[in-house]
């Protein structure tokens, strides 16, 4: 398996975790991870952003336009890896967390 491959599986799997996850669950994102994550999976699959930026009062997809802006030009593969070193960096954050926190009791 060449090295696109591999970050393409990986990239892939890593998408049905996030999109897997309970809203409600054990592990939970900030406004910027999501933004972040966001707009990574759209830089990875779709490239840059084309559309017109949203309105004053679609602060949401403001957000979230200006976050994927922000990646003009970006490889879809290194947005690939970045998406998943994000995702990584959550799960370790939260399991070290987890793992601390269980050392005292």
């Amino acid at each position: 398996m060449d090295p696109h491959q591999l970050l393409d599986a990986q990239f892939n799997r890593a998408v049905e975790i996030v999109q897997g996850l309970p809203k409600t669950g054990p592990i939970q994102t900030g406004y910027e991870e999501k933004l972040n994550m966001y707009s990574l999976y759209k830089q990875a699959t779709i490239g840059n952003v084309t559309s017109p930026r949203p309105g004053l009062l679609d602060m949401l997809g403001r957000a979230k336009w200006d976050a994927w802006a922000k990646l003009k030009d970006m490889n879809p593969y290194e947005a690939k890896w970045r998406y998943v070193d994000a995702l990584l960096k959550v799960l370790t954050l939260k399991y070290l967390f987890v793992d601390w926190i269980l050392s005292f009791f």
